[in-house]
Parts: C-alpha cells; structure tokens; sequence
C-alpha cells in the first residue's frame, strides 16, 4: 500500500503543468518581485500576505520561495514544470522522458555505471536524485567540451 502510494505520487508529480498566456504573463510579472526581494533578504523563513486577508501571513521556507523562482522562470519562458522529489524513485520510462531520450539509450547508461540505480524484481528503480546528478555532470561536461572547442579555434584564430 505505502509503495503504492509513493507509485500514485511520483506520477502526480512527473505530470507536467503546461502555461497557458496568461499563467506565462503572470509568471513574468512575478519572477523578478521575487528575485529581488530573494536577493535582498536573507531571511530563511518568508512569510506571504494572503490578498483577501492582509492580516494573514504565511510562513514558507526559503528553500521553497527559491523553488517556486525557478518554476516562475519554467512557466515564464512557457515550459511545463514538473516537481519531482529527490528520493522518489522513477520507472525507467520515466527517467528516459526525463533525459528526453529512448529508454534503450537510458538503460544502456544503467548499465554502464553512469547513473545509480536498483532492482526491485526484474525491474530498475531510479532515484530522481541520481538522475539529476547524472544531468548535472552531463551539463557540466558539455560545457567544458564547448569551451575547449571554443579555446581551440580561438588558438587557430577562426574566431
């Protein structure tokens, strides 16, 4: 039943919420409120006036007006913005829709040791934690390839 539930809430939180115009034009307007009191405040609880009921306050981590920035700048741009948790475990589909890749290719990547997982019977299970690291050193390696090719034809003097 737990298993269940956590299957129920992953999937929940892997279902992309699509911007229509005016979540987008909202989205735009609110970011850089954000931003700037983000950048100006150094307060590890914020607390957020409700409109109806000035009087009302509530209290919210940092780390969750730091997300909700970033979900604001997804949307602004007009991207569908899934929240997935670090520990939730996701189907090989899944994590292959994630990466934006053919779940052959992704399982190709389990196997080669480049993103943890686990078996659970015949079945792989990745932690959505793994699969971000993964991307984080993807990111970081093409960015170093490009600065190489980058300080390569500078050196050849094509640029």
């Amino acid at each position: 039943m737990a298993s269940e539930k956590g299957d129920i809430m992953t999937a929940l939180a892997l279902t992309p919420v699509q911007s229509d115009e005016a979540d987008i034009s909202t989205a735009v307007e609110a970011l850089p409120h954000i931003k700037r009191y983000l950048a100006a405040h150094a307060d590890t609880v914020i607390r957020l006036a409700v409109a109806d009921d000035p009087q009302e306050t509530l209290a919210v981590p940092r780390g969750a007006v730091e997300l909700l920035a970033r979900v604001l700048a997804h949307m602004a741009a007009g991207h569908g913005v899934s929240v997935v948790p670090a520990h939730a475990e996701l189907t090989t589909q899944q994590a292959a829709e994630l990466l934006n890749v053919s779940r052959p290719f992704l399982i190709g990547l389990l196997d080669g040791g480049e993103i943890e997982y686990r078996k659970v019977g015949k079945h792989r299970r990745i932690k959505a934690q793994s699969l971000m690291a993964y991307m984080a050193r993807d990111d970081q390696e093409r960015r170093e390839a490009a600065d190489e090719l980058t300080r390569l034809n500078q050196e050849m003097g094509l640029l």
